[in-house]
């Protein structure tokens, strides 16, 4: 599997090792960087681990050692025109596939635990961080954290990454006082 320790340590050798000639664009950089860090250390790691749970055994067409030798062999223009990504691809699928099943916003592998925070974990969330609680373990300013409970309560903003943040630190004190 291309997401495991061993071939994530022989890329990152690799990287530094080899870094790219001087007249690659930034946004070959950028591709190189993600198809040799971002993509083994998030994407597949993440699809891998989903597959397994489900006893599920996955192929990612796309990593085929003939398409990747490709794709890197097209101009920078088939790949990226308007400052859209894929376009060649995009194209492709455009002769054979409806656009509303590909010309769409991205849809990521995120959890919704700002739905669940305003929803079916509320009530443990108003536990860590009830005043009281704060006023207790003494590390965060109850009036802020107040105010942006409120906020994401509302609907107004999203603060899950800040509130998740503050409430696993609260749950962390909580367990070690235990």
């Amino acid at each position: 599997m291309v997401g495991n320790r061993q071939s994530r340590c022989k890329l990152r050798q690799l990287v530094r090792a080899d870094p790219l000639p001087p007249h690659v664009s930034v946004e070959q950089q950028l591709m190189a960087t993600d198809a040799l860090s971002y993509l083994p250390d998030d994407i597949l790691c993440k699809v891998d681990r989903a597959a397994m749970a489900v006893s599920l055994e996955t192929r990612v067409p796309f990593l085929d050692h003939r398409v990747s030798a490709f794709a890197a062999r097209l101009p920078l223009a088939m790949k990226i025109r308007g400052g859209e990504g894929k376009s060649l691809l995009r194209k492709l699928v455009a002769r054979h596939l409806p656009s509303e099943l590909f010309d769409r916003p991205k849809a990521g592998f995120a959890i919704p635990v700002g739905q669940w925070l305003r929803g079916p974990l509320k009530p443990w969330a108003e536990d860590l961080i009830s005043p009281d609680s704060l006023r207790r373990s003494g590390h965060f300013d109850e009036k802020r954290v107040a105010r942006a409970w409120a906020l994401h309560q509302s609907g107004r903003r999203d603060l899950t990454p800040a509130l998740w943040s503050v409430l696993m630190f609260q749950g962390w004190l909580g367990e070690q006082a235990r």
